[in-house]
């Protein structure tokens, strides 16, 4: 993915709604975590991989990709919130999971130690292990980036019809 070009189409959107609704001087750190913490479950959700007790299979494909990109545009988003846009590479070095329901458990966690200590290294493996998430369901890099691209601009769009 090219990280560069999607931090800058981000901050393009996250300056917009500040203007659009005057959140300039505010700190939003905790609101973007709870959003991204959100985002995450709705992706859950969407997947079934934690209902043992149904039947019903996962969303189709393209629900669960568009899922997965919210996340991606509040990841990117607490990235330019803590000054961490300039990094080349957000990689970490971060065991995968046996599991897609053990990456979104271990995704909860890291989001809440990232919370607690925002720091570049947290952020990195933030960063990775939702990577990670992404490529255990089946989501390519390229496909992730075009969807966030779709999605940005239906962004702008909702924010322009008062979303």
């Amino acid at each position: 993915m090219n990280f560069e070009k999607l931090f800058a189409m981000q901050k393009g959107l996250d300056d917009h709604i500040e203007s659009n609704h005057h959140l300039g001087n505010e700190d939003l750190f905790d609101r973007k975590v709870l959003a991204l913490l959100v985002e995450l479950g709705e992706l859950a959700n969407e997947t079934r991989c934690f209902k043992f007790w149904s039947f019903k299979p996962s969303a189709p494909r393209e629900t669960v990709l568009e899922e997965y990109v919210d996340g991606v545009h509040f990841i990117l988003s607490l990235g330019i919130e803590c000054g961490f846009t300039t990094e080349q590479s957000y990689s970490a070095e971060i065991a995968k999971k046996e599991s897609i329901t053990e990456q979104f458990i271990y995704m909860f966690d890291v989001i809440g130690q990232f919370k607690q200590q925002r720091s570049l290294e947290n952020y990195k493996i933030v960063f990775q292990a939702y990577l990670q998430l992404g490529e255990a369901l089946g989501l390519q890099a390229s496909e992730t980036e075009e969807a966030y691209i779709k999605k940005n601009e239906v962004n702008y769009k909702r924010q322009q019809e008062g979303y």
